[in-house]
C-alpha cells in the first residue's frame, strides 16, 4: 500500500515541510497505516487511533528531540514511532529482536523517556523541565497523559509539585473516558462535568473569541475570566488552577489544524500548563469505536474492511487462559463465601473478573490505576473481616511493595494477593515481565507465597487461601497464557500449606521446581527417561513456607539439584534452595535455571524462555552434558 504523504515522512522535519492544510490527510494516512499494520500484526490498537491528530500536531509544532515528549504508559505512541523514522520497521513491532511496543531511548533519540507503567509521565517531564530551567535551556517539555493514568497516585504527586519550580512544562490530558476498561472514580466525573457543561463551554468560547482578537497580551486575563466562568457555571473551582497549573480546554482532540494553532500559542507561554483534549479511543475504525474495551489491543488478525477477527476455530473445552481460570474460580468461591470481595486496579477484563463484577457488583471494586491504594484498601477490608482477592499484574505489584510490607504483612492481614502475568509475559517486553516478585516478596515475614504448576493446583490454592483457618497474607502467582488441561468441572480441595510433591522419584539428579516450570521439568524428565536416564522431579508449590522436610529428603538422596523457575535468578527460588543447602551443610551441587541478570526484551514467551535458557531443551542438554558426560 502506498501513501502520498506518509511515504515521504521519515522524520518530524519531513512533516514540518508540509503545508498545515495537508495535515488532515497525513492523519488519515497514518491512521490507515496503523489499522493495516495491526490487521496482520495485532498489538495495542484503540489508544493509538485516538491520538493520531494529537501526535501529528505535536510533531508539527514542537522540535523533538530537542524538545522533550513523554508518552504516559506509551502504548499510544505508535503514530509517534512511525513519524520518527520507524515506519519501515514497524512490521517488527513487539516481535523478537524487533522494535518495542513502548517508547525507549535505547531505540530512538526521539523517545525522550522510557515508559511502560502508568502515571509516570508528569513526574519525568517535570524533572526534565526543571533541569532545563536550571541549565538555562529554552527546550520545551510535553507530557501526554490519559484520564485513566491521571488517576494514578504518582500523577497527583507530580501535579502537586509541578508549580513549585514553575518550569516550562505542558501537560496534555488525553481524555477519552477509558483506559483498558472504563475509567472509574470521581476524577472522571469531574472531567466529564468540564467537558459537557454546555453553558460553560458556550460562554468560554464566546469570551475567548472576543478577547483573543485584542492580542497575545490579553491571554492571561482571558484565562482568568475562563476560570471565573468555570466557578460560576459549574459551581466549583478548577482543580488544576487550584494547584497553580494554568488550565486550557476542553478542546476537540481530533481537529489537527486547530491543535496546531493552539500548540503554537502554548509553546511560547511559560510556566506549567495543562491542555484538556477530548478524544475518542479507536477513532476512525468503527468496531473499535463501538467496543473500545475489546479493541484496546487488536483481538487477533482481522479484516480491515469489516473488523471481523480472523481466528482459528477453538474447541470450547480447550484449556482456558490462567486469567479466566482465576475469574471463574473467584466467582465460584464468592457464591459460597459472602465475605469474599474482588479488587482490581483498572484490570477488570485483563484479570478475568468481568463475571464477578457483573454478578456481585457490590463486592467488586475497580480502584483505578492505583496499585498502592488497592493493597491498603484490601488491608482495610481484611481487618474488618472481609476476604479480599486483590488481583494485580506481577510487574505492577512492584509499585505496592511498601503497602504489602507495612499494611498487609506487618499486621498479618488476610489479604489474598493474586499476581497475574508472573514470569516472562511475551510481546509487552521488559516493562511488563513479572520477573521479580519471588525475589522481592520472599524476604517479607508473615507471607505465604505459592505458585501453581497447573490450573488444578491454581483453583485449589485459591480455595485454600480463603479458608477460615488460613487468616494470613496469602500470595498466589501465576503466568500469562493458556493452562494445560481441557476445561472441566473439578471440585475444590484444600492444599496443605508449605507442602510440596514428589512427582517422579529417580536417582542422581533432582529437578526441583516452582510454578509452571514444573511442566518443563516433566518434559525434561520424559526426554531423559527415553534415553535411559532416570531423574527425580519435585514440585515445591510453596516458596514460603518452604517444605524443608522434602528438601532434606532431596539433598540426602541426590548428588545434583537442578532448579527451574520463571523468576529472576537473583534472590529467587533457586537462591532459596542454595541457602537451604548451605545452611544445612549439605555437600551437593545446585544448578539454577531462570531469568538472567538483565532486562529481557520482547518476543513470544517461547522465544524469550529459550533466550534465557530455561526451556526444556536447554535444561535437558545441560543435564545430559554435565551430569551424564554424554
Amino acid at each position: 500500500m502506498s501513501y502520498k504523504f506518509l511515504d515521504e515522512i521519515d522524520s518530524p522535519t519531513d512533516l514540518k515541510s508540509l503545508d498545515v492544510v495537508d495535515l488532515p490527510l497525513v492523519c488519515e494516512e497514518l491512521r490507515r497505516f496503523i489499522i493495516e499494520s495491526e490487521a496482520v500484526n495485532p498489538a495495542h490498537f484503540g489508544a493509538n487511533l485516538g491520538v493520531i491528530e494529537l501526535t501529528v500536531a505535536l510533531h508539527y509544532v514542537f522540535d523533538v528531540p530537542n524538545d522533550n515528549l513523554i508518552w504516559d504508559v506509551g502504548h499510544q505512541a505508535y503514530g509517534h514511532k512511525i513519524l520518527t523514522g520507524r515506519r519501515n520497521v514497524f512490521n517488527t513491532n513487539r516481535k523478537y529482536k524487533g522494535i518495542s511496543g513502548f517508547p525507549t531511548p535505547a531505540e530512538s533519540k526521539f523517545d525522550s523517556f522510557g515508559v511502560g507503567h502508568s502515571s509516570t509521565s508528569i513526574s519525568a517531564a517535570l524533572g526534565m523541565a526543571v533541569a532545563a530551567k536550571m541549565r538555562g535551556s529554552d527546550e520545551r517539555t510535553i507530557a501526554v497523559i490519559g484520564d485513566g493514568a491521571l488517576s494514578g497516585g504518582e500523577a497527583f504527586e507530580a501535579l502537586n509539585n509541578a508549580a513549585v519550580s514553575n518550569p516550562n512544562l505542558l501537560i496534555v490530558l488525553n481524555d477519552n473516558k477509558i483506559a483498558i476498561d472504563e475509567t472509574p472514580g470521581s476524577l472522571r466525573e469531574y472531567l466529564t462535568d468540564i467537558a459537557t457543561s454546555k453553558t460553560y463551554n458556550k460562554v468560554k468560547n464566546d469570551v475567548w473569541r472576543l478577547l483573543g482578537k485584542v492580542g497575545p497580551d490579553i491571554r492571561h486575563f482571558t484565562q482568568r475570566i475562563d476560570n471565573a466562568v468555570k466557578s460560576v457555571m459549574m459551581k466549583q473551582g478548577n482543580l488544576f488552577e487550584s494547584m497553580g497549573i494554568r488550565y486550557f480546554g476542553p478542546v476537540d482532540g481530533h481537529d489537527v489544524i486547530s491543535l496546531v494553532r493552539l500548540f503554537e500559542d502554548l509553546k511560547n507561554l511559560g510556566g506549567v500548563k495543562l491542555l484538556h483534549l477530548i478524544t475518542q479511543k479507536g477513532r476512525g475504525f468503527k468496531p473499535a469505536e463501538d467496543d473500545p474495551q475489546r479493541w484496546h489491543a487488536a483481538p487477533g488478525k482481522f479484516d480491515v474492511a469489516t473488523g471481523e477477527v480472523i481466528a482459528d476455530t477453538e474447541d470450547p473445552m480447550c484449556p482456558q487462559k490462567f486469567q479466566d481460570v482465576f475469574g471463574d474460580a473467584v466467582l465460584e468461591l464468592a457464591r459460597n463465601n459472602p465475605n469474599i470481595i474482588a479488587i482490581s486496579p483498572a484490570m477488570v477484563s485483563g484479570s478475568g473478573l468481568v463475571k464477578m463484577f457483573e454478578e456481585f457488583p457490590d463486592r467488586s471494586f475497580d480502584v483505578g490505576i492505583s496499585e498502592q491504594h488497592a493493597v491498603t484498601f484490601a488491608a482495610g477490608m481484611a481487618i474488618k473481616g472481609m476476604v479480599p482477592y486483590c488481583c494485580i499484574y506481577s510487574t505492577f505489584s512492584q509499585r505496592a511493595f511498601d503497602q504489602i510490607v507495612h499494611d498487609v504483612a506487618l499486621q498479618k492481614l488476610h489479604v489474598v494477593l493474586c499476581l497475574d502475568r508472573a514470569g516472562l509475559v511475551g510481546k509487552d517486553g521488559a516493562t511488563h515481565h513479572g520477573s521479580f516478585d519471588l525475589s522481592f516478596l520472599r524476604c517479607i515475614p508473615n507471607l505465604v507465597i505459592s505458585a501453581p504448576s497447573d490450573e488444578y493446583q491454581f483453583r485449589n490454592l485459591l480455595y485454600t487461601a480463603q479458608l477460615e483457618k488460613n487468616k494470613f497474607p496469602f500470595v498466589i502467582r501465576y503466568p500469562r497464557g493458556k493452562s494445560y488441561h481441557p476445561k472441566s468441572e473439578i471440585e475444590f480441595s484444600e492444599m496443605e500449606i508449605g507442602k510440596g510433591k514428589c512427582l517422579r522419584r529417580g536417582k542422581d539428579v533432582a529437578l526441583v521446581t516452582i510454578g509452571t516450570a514444573g511442566q518443563t521439568a516433566v518434559k525434561v524428565a520424559d526426554k531423559l527417561q527415553n534415553e535411559g536416564f532416570d531423574v527425580s522431579v519435585y514440585d515445591m508449590i510453596y516458596v514460603k513456607p518452604l517444605d524443608t522436610k522434602l528438601l532434606h529428603d532431596i539433598c540426602s538422596a541426590h548428588g545434583q539439584i537442578v532448579t527451574i523457575e520463571d523468576n529472576a535468578l537473583q534472590g529467587g527460588f533457586g537462591s532459596e534452595v542454595l541457602e537451604f543447602v548451605s545452611d544445612n551443610g549439605y555437600n551437593i551441587k545446585v544448578k539454577r535455571f531462570g531469568i538472567p541478570d538483565y532486562f529481557v526484551m520482547h518476543g513470544t514467551q517461547e522465544e524469550l524462555i529459550k533466550e534465557c535458557g530455561y526451556d526444556a531443551d536447554s535444561v535437558y542438554e545441560w543435564i545430559k552434558k554435565c551430569c551424564y558426560n554424554s
